[in-house]
């Protein structure tokens, strides 16, 4: 597509907009204009006939593990809770290589791509010997499809030798994580509203990092200017262990390391009490809601609506796919919808908060506010959804039928301004190649 010519995305059958009822108008990446009923847009463009689609802002995935595409449903880990969970993938996870890695990206990145996501998040932190770059391996993947991402370099030092959960085959030490973690922001982290690559810092968990580490981070990341991640208050163990060993909550351990500030973003956060979601609001933190894998490992539900009363923005993540088993944004909407619904009833979830906050929402967990929205001057990352499939059939309100109805795989996507997705297929990608490929790594690293 020619960047330089604007392109009116005309007439949709709806849109997650108000004024835009007869569609937007894309020029150089941008959202240029809205066009309201009963007019034409000011800018000269060329048009997609948007009649039989849905256009939303594209989502936002705001917590993913890559990797564990390849442990999807393994059989040692059904059933379980997270600590005995990780215990039993931990040393399946430690055979990671980069080739198996490489496929493992592209399949997550890829059926994100398909399910409407635009920008993701990923959160590597198993470095087995060999696997140094890991950061460089998804970098690449996120170039060759035209996907936003926030890859965050992870990390772990505390193995079980030191009362940690992983073991010591996949953790690295604390000089070679801040250089590495140092080397991949100067190499690959792109600033500005059209940056395609940032990346974060994201020590893994409490219970697999040092309190060492954990500040250093914190250090490094304001020095360097990026943002900080990692896993709180997930599980009653979690608050368990974090009392046994540091003497507090989570939460007061993330603060004396430095952590609660505008910088950080939290993945889960099940376990806070009133009182921490107001400390959570006042220091501008966000946090990724990850309905399904929350529900899988049965570790509770993020108490979504009482946070955003507290001033705590939230955004939705797909988590690993061996918690989640699945990459799909879109259906994480529903889940997330379904899961608060049940919790606060009808008066307080619709569709609508699940669509804000797996756009506008997930957009402030990732710091990108140009993102998420559609609106003139934000960026042109769009999701088309047609509602043509048997799940739609006898629709009323198209809106609320993507989320009611359960979509799951969009026709069209934008990512600034470029089509990434067409007729529901990545151009150039032979999917079945790349699931063969795939599962014959899974199978190799599974059976050890």
């Amino acid at each position: 597509m020619d960047q330089t010519r604007a392109i009116w995305i005309k007439d949709p059958l709806a849109i997650l907009a108000d004024g835009a009822e007869r569609g937007i108008v894309v020029q150089q990446g941008r959202i240029v204009e809205l066009v309201p009923k009963g007019s034409e847009p000011a800018t000269s463009a060329a048009f997609f006939e948007a009649g039989d689609h849905v256009v939303l802002p594209g989502l936002i995935n705001t917590h993913h593990h890559f990797y564990q595409t390849l442990t999807r449903a393994l059989p040692a880990a059904l059933d379980r809770e997270l600590f005995p969970w990780l215990q039993a993938l931990y040393p399946v996870w430690a055979r990671l290589t980069p080739e198996s890695l490489h496929l493992s990206v592209t399949v997550a990145m890829s059926e994100l791509l398909l399910s409407g996501c635009t920008t993701t998040t990923d959160h590597h932190y198993v470095f087995p010997a060999g696997l140094e770059d890991a950061v460089d391996i998804e970098v690449a993947v996120a170039n060759r499809l035209g996907m936003r991402a926030l890859l965050t370099r992870g990390s772990m030092n505390r193995s079980q030798r030191d009362g940690g959960l992983p073991p010591d085959s996949v953790v690295q030490d604390e000089d070679t994580i801040l250089a590495d973690s140092e080397r991949v922001v100067a190499k690959h982290h792109q600033r500005g509203e059209d940056a395609m690559v940032q990346i974060a810092l994201a020590p893994c968990s409490p219970f697999s990092v040092t309190t060492s580490l954990m500040r250093a981070t914190a250090d490094l990341a304001d020095r360097l200017g990026v943002r900080l991640h990692t896993h709180l208050a997930e599980t009653e163990d979690e608050n368990k262990f974090c009392e046994q060993i540091y003497g507090c909550r989570p939460l007061d351990y993330l603060e004396q390391c430095g952590w609660l500030n505008a910088r950080t973003w939290l993945a889960h956060g099940i376990h806070f009490n009133a009182a921490e979601m107001k400390r959570l609001g006042n220091a501008k933190i966000t946090v990724s809601h990850c309905a399904c894998s929350n529900q899988i490992l049965a570790s509770g539900c993020c108490p979504v609506c009482d946070m955003e009363e507290a001033g705590v923005g939230i955004g939705l993540g797909v988590d690993g796919s061996a918690s989640n088993d699945e990459s799909n944004l879109m259906q994480e909407v529903r889940a997330a919808f379904l899961l608060q619904r049940a919790r606060y009833g009808v008066g307080r979830v619709s569709h609508k908060d699940a669509l804000r906050w797996a756009t506008k929402g997930s957009a402030a967990c990732v710091g990108r506010p140009e993102l998420g929205e559609i609106a003139v001057g934000k960026m042109a990352d769009l999701a088309l959804f047609k509602l043509d499939e048997l799940r739609f059939s006898g629709h009323g309100d198209p809106l609320a039928a993507l989320v009611l109805c359960g979509a799951h795989r969009a026709d069209r996507v934008m990512v600034g301004g470029k089509w990434v997705v067409v007729d529901g297929a990545i151009p150039g990608l032979d999917v079945p190649d790349l699931i063969r490929r795939h599962s014959a790594a899974a199978r190799a690293m599974q059976s050890g």
